[in-house]
């Protein structure tokens, strides 16, 4: 029975996190949270681009020079 206790101890944000991955499988919140993601992702890159013209640009250029 220690060793089970040492188990949920050692784990239990992975049992906590698999418990909420599955909740939210079951609620079809996956497409939600998905969406979400690709928002932010698409605003973290325009950003990123934004500040970072000049060098996105010269990086873009070879790889198409390479194409």
């Amino acid at each position: 029975m220690e060793e089970f206790k040492n188990f949920l101890i050692k784990y239990r944000g992975a049992i906590i996190g698999g418990i909420v991955a599955l909740i939210a499988l079951l609620l079809n919140l996956h497409k939600v949270l998905l969406w979400i993601i690709i928002i932010i992702a698409g605003v973290l890159i325009g950003n990123y681009v934004q500040h970072n013209k000049e060098f996105v640009k010269d990086k873009m250029k070879s790889y198409i020079d390479k194409l």
